[in-house]
């Protein structure tokens, strides 16, 4: 029987003695002689393929580096570079104003501070109370709060007015002085406002009694009499006496008669005159100046002490 069965497509081994492959030379494998031409065709083939790749010369042929070893300092950062990587310090700010000074400098701006403080909130509680409408605290303490606005603080509302004050008042004064030789004499007319603006033109700094003393008493008088020069309520007189001894003052100021000559009566006037109105304006107003005058008063002794005193004091 023929190793190949020509009618089946299964593939037949030669048969042993046992069914097992025969043992032999024949099973150990091919020898060098027997090589298949297979397999010296694909060695040709490589060899071909080997010679068809180019090669590189020794200077450019990539080589292989080992890896080095390296000591464990070489592997950590140098400090350089871990501060690098650290957070920058944060400034510590440099106390300005009240802190930057010593305690005790402290404590003494503090306490200067807190009684600025005190004083301005007392100051404003004083103007409140004395423009605001008649009550209970004005009533019990209406003095202290008077000696507390007057003359410097006072307040009044002609600025904001409907119809503001738009007249130049003078107020003027002549006297009748008793010389020594026993004779009266009558001096001019003393322009009392004249003065004041005379001695407030090129001061920067004015007093309050040249700006304000003789108009405050003015119109303190003008407010408490009325149009037949009569006192008005219990302030009447006071008014008068406080004008009358203003006017004094500024007689004895101005040498009003010889020497040692003594003021026996006074006589006040006033001389109105309108201010003119912007050349803009269609308002026409008289230009005329109004006198008005007052009756002669006598001199007390003790109100021509009291001047004589306050002059030679001022």
């Amino acid at each position: 029987m023929d190793a190949y069965d020509e009618g089946s497509k299964a593939r037949h081994l030669p048969d042993g003695p046992d069914g097992s492959l025969p043992e032999g030379p024949a099973s150990a494998g091919p020898t060098p002689d027997s090589t298949p031409s297979t397999d010296l065709e694909s060695t040709d083939q490589e060899s071909t393929d080997q010679e068809s790749v180019p090669q590189q010369p020794a200077s450019q042929a990539p080589t292989a580096q080992a890896p080095t070893a390296q000591a464990p300092d070489a592997l950590a950062p140098a400090p350089d570079a871990q501060a690098s990587t650290a957070d920058p310090p944060i400034p510590i700010p440099t106390p300005t104003g009240i802190a930057s000074l010593p305690l005790r400098s402290q404590v003494v701006a503090a306490l200067a501070l807190a009684v600025v403080a005190v004083v301005a909130c007392v100051h404003l509680g004083m103007v409140f109370l004395h423009v605001a409408p008649s009550n209970t605290v004005t009533k019990q303490h209406g003095r202290a709060i008077d000696d507390w606005i007057y003359p410097e603080f006072e307040q009044n509302w002609k600025l904001f007015a409907p119809n503001p004050l738009q007249q130049n008042i003078d107020v003027q004064v002549r006297a009748q002085v008793r010389g020594a030789d026993g004779g009266i004499t009558e001096t001019g007319w003393y322009d009392l406002s004249a003065l004041d603006g005379a001695a407030i033109d090129g001061n920067l700094l004015p007093s309050h009694t040249q700006q304000n003393e003789l108009r405050r008493a003015w119109d303190f008088y003008i407010g408490t009499h009325d149009n037949e020069n009569r006192p008005v309520g219990l302030r009447g007189d006071l008014s008068q006496r406080y004008l009358r001894r203003i006017v004094l003052l500024r007689l004895d100021r101005q040498g009003a008669g010889d020497k040692g000559a003594v003021v026996e009566s006074v006589q006040i006037r006033s001389r109105t005159t309108n201010v003119p109105p912007p050349k803009w304006s269609e308002e026409k107003v008289s230009d005329t100046p109004v006198l008005s005058e007052l009756p002669w008063w006598t001199v007390p002794e003790e109100d021509v002490t009291d001047a004589r005193t306050e002059a030679s004091a001022g």
